[in-house]
């Protein structure tokens, strides 16, 4: 079990208002990686040891045994920037997950403490409403503000401790949105389908949280299956489990440079791609989003497109054929295939999508040349945060001494590594 600061007699009684009484001491906090650091961990505690450790805590501050729920977090091995185009995406759920320790309350008041953060915040359930505050409590506001909207939620104290890096592209956001919406289901004694749930989570991030994202983050925190890529059509919400190869492994290199998806570049990408749809919809009345336009389509008409426009779109519509290519390379065990696809599409996202940094294509060109590899992109929203490599299983060690040496000379900073397997979505723990 995750070992846990000493609680004393007072906090059993009345749980203070100042300082961290939740506070969550993982062994992985210290030196490389770990949760408290914002840090990717080497290693990763059961679940069980989180989920006992957490519930501990919680009876120690709340006096009452909570029900603990789990939500992975994502990465994305190829398909980016394509979700919100109507497109094809190709994540997985990994095991570094956010956890949600719930208790029920008789009043309309969310007593929510985040472990990260060393915060408590309380939110009346009368007094959601509000635009983006910029602050971790607008998830959670969100999720209750939009789960609430016809249904009775009942108030509930929350005590929340994450394992993904913030800010680092494998969807923390995500994670925190789905283990809420599960624990507020519970506190309030109802169930959602699981759809239902995700699009609920997205309304609430894009409304609450100021980021206008595509529904694949939430989709396969829900649905996402152990050992399996899951291929997503994100118009009609089919998608396909493809088996990813035992003799390769998914490691995720964090570049520790944070990006701020709020901050207004990745609403400034989705809205040059509807302008695109816009004007290429003057020619084809049937282009409803970039996913209706073809390459040749795209080059015809590439005269009446602004420059950072064209390329926007040429990323999004290339990318959804390269996801294609890659889900046929996997069904055919060709990881070759598969590598090159994930360099074709970190070359895109940095040319044309523009939203990779220097630190991320310092990142894929070191893996580039580490034997072994199969192919690196960077993964998520980008402006800094991770890149996903898909590595030969016995070359994962190698791979990772080499990466992080090579980086810590050419950038001055050390990343942290975390080989990862395809994960269940989330669930009670």
């Amino acid at each position: 079990m995750a070992a846990l600061a000493p609680v004393s007699e007072s906090e059993n009684s009345s749980p203070p208002r100042q300082g961290n009484p939740f506070k969550l001491v993982d062994p992985m906090s210290m030196g490389k990686g770990g949760v408290d650091c914002g840090l990717m961990p080497t290693s990763i505690l059961s679940s069980e040891s989180i989920a006992d450790a957490l519930s501990m805590r919680f009876q120690q501050v709340h006096g009452t045994r909570p029900k603990v729920f789990r939500a992975p977090g994502r990465v994305n091995l190829i398909g980016e920037h394509t979700d919100y185009n109507d497109g094809y995406v190709m994540p997985i759920a990994i095991g570094l997950c956010t956890w949600v320790a719930a208790g029920r309350r008789d009043d309309r008041i969310l007593q929510v403490h985040s472990v990260h953060f060393g915060e408590t915040i309380e939110l009346s359930l009368d007094g959601l409403a509000g635009s983006p505050r910029r602050h971790w409590s607008d998830y959670i506001r969100g999720v209750a503000a939009v789960l609430g909207d016809g249904r009775k939620l009942s108030g509930a104290n929350l005590v929340i401790y994450g394992q993904l890096p913030l800010g680092g592209g494998l969807s923390s956001s995500a994670s925190l949105e789905i283990s809420t919406a599960l624990a507020l289901m519970w506190t309030s004694n109802f169930e959602l389908p699981p759809l239902e749930m995700v699009r609920i989570c997205q309304r609430a991030e894009h409304e609450y949280a100021g980021t206008r994202c595509g529904m694949m983050d939430q989709f396969v925190t829900t649905f996402g299956r152990s050992q399996h890529a899951l291929m997503l059509d994100c118009r009609s919400l089919e998608y396909q489990l493809l088996p990813i190869p035992a003799d390769a492994r998914v490691v995720v290199a964090n570049s520790m440079v944070r990006h701020e998806l709020a901050a207004g570049e990745y609403n400034r990408r989705r809205a040059d791609c509807e302008t695109g749809v816009r004007i290429l919809g003057r020619h084809q009345p049937t282009v409803r989003a970039l996913r209706d336009v073809s390459p040749a389509d795209l080059e015809r008409h590439k005269s009446e497109l602004p420059d950072p426009v064209y390329r926007r779109c040429h990323h999004v519509i290339s990318e959804n054929q390269r996801v294609l290519i890659a889900a046929q390379a996997l069904q055919a065990g060709d990881l070759d295939r598969f590598g090159q696809c994930m360099y074709e599409s970190h070359r895109s996202l940095s040319c044309d999508y523009q939203v990779s940094s220097a630190e991320l294509d310092v990142l894929v060109e070191l893996a580039s040349a580490c034997p072994g590899v199969y192919g690196a992109r960077m993964t998520g929203g980008g402006f800094g945060g991770c890149t996903v490599n898909l590595v030969r299983s016995d070359a994962v060690e190698q791979f990772q001494a080499k990466m992080a040496e090579g980086y810590a000379r050419a950038t001055g900073i050390i990343p942290a590594l975390y080989a990862c397997s395809a994960a269940e979505g989330a669930g009670a723990s």
